[in-house]
């Protein structure tokens, strides 16, 4: 993935499901939702352990098929182990209709998940942070 086409994906993204916020300000699923979401992308918390509370301005959701078709999901943050990655791919493939992008997290990577997304004209993000994209790139 060349600087270009992350620059592109970051410009062009406006709302992110973030798989594995957490609420806890020491992790960096909190960390990077709260980042992004005061750069201006709508970022939409998912946990199962915290659905329907509120963070960030949004309600938690359990998983990505509970995230509205109609909430203009055009990136999957990704904040859980590689091999949890594929069904995490299926499900935002079968129910995020307007999905450009699935990135996954520092040390996250999962070849299938990638190959599946691709296969469906998604962009795919392996093992990058876009809290550390974003001033790397000057964005």
């Amino acid at each position: 993935m060349t600087d270009a086409m992350i620059r592109g994906i970051l410009e062009t993204t406006r709302v992110i499901a973030l798989v594995g916020w957490s609420p806890n300000p020491e992790r960096p699923s909190h960390r990077v939702a709260a980042y992004l979401a005061g750069r201006g992308y709508r970022v939409i918390p998912v946990n199962p352990g915290h659905a329907g509370q509120k963070a960030l301005g949004e309600v938690i959701r359990a998983n990505l098929a509970s995230v509205p078709a109609d909430a203009g999901v055009d990136m999957v943050d990704i904040f859980r182990r590689s091999e949890h990655v594929l069904p995490l791919v299926q499900e935002a493939l079968a129910h995020l209709p307007q999905l450009r992008t699935v990135w996954m997290q520092l040390g996250v990577q999962n070849a299938d998940a990638a190959v599946l997304a691709r296969r469906r004209g998604v962009l795919v993000v392996q093992d990058r942070c876009p809290a550390i994209e974003i001033p790397r790139l000057g964005l």
